[in-house]
């Protein structure tokens, strides 16, 4: 499923799931630094996005929902050169049309870089 995606293009890994939980990290490279050698804000939200994608869609049912993005905010606390990001996603609201995550993305030594919160659209698949 993450071949030939954004999440894999960003070496994002996804490193623990379990129910209303994911924990995921990414590389601060070339590939998610912006011109100034900063962690580029928009990489800090495709990984707070991915995480809270995957963790919405761990608690639907697969055969009859689908989860997709609705809105997603972020505010970027401190810079990041280099090193790994590690994101942590937990659901707060659970409710039949709409879930909403709250991410932490932190440093290797737990500081904090970017905090998100994201809602995700649950979809109700035609039969």
């Amino acid at each position: 499923m993450i071949k030939n995606t954004l999440i894999e293009a960003l070496g994002i890994e996804i490193t623990k799931m379990e129910p209303g939980k994911v924990t995921a990290t990414m590389p601060v490279d070339h590939r998610t630094k912006q011109p100034f050698g900063l962690l580029h804000g928009g990489a800090s939200v495709a990984l707070a996005e991915t995480v809270a994608s995957l963790g919405a869609y761990e608690l639907v049912d697969k055969e009859s929902e689908a989860v997709a993005g609705l809105e997603i905010n972020a505010n970027h606390v401190r810079p990041k050169t280099e090193g790994i990001v590690t994101a942590v996603g937990t659901v707060l609201h659970q409710g039949k049309t709409t879930m909403v995550w709250d991410i932490r993305i932190t440093d290797e030594q737990n500081r904090l870089i970017c905090v998100s919160r994201c809602t995700m659209a649950v979809i109700k698949l035609k039969k």
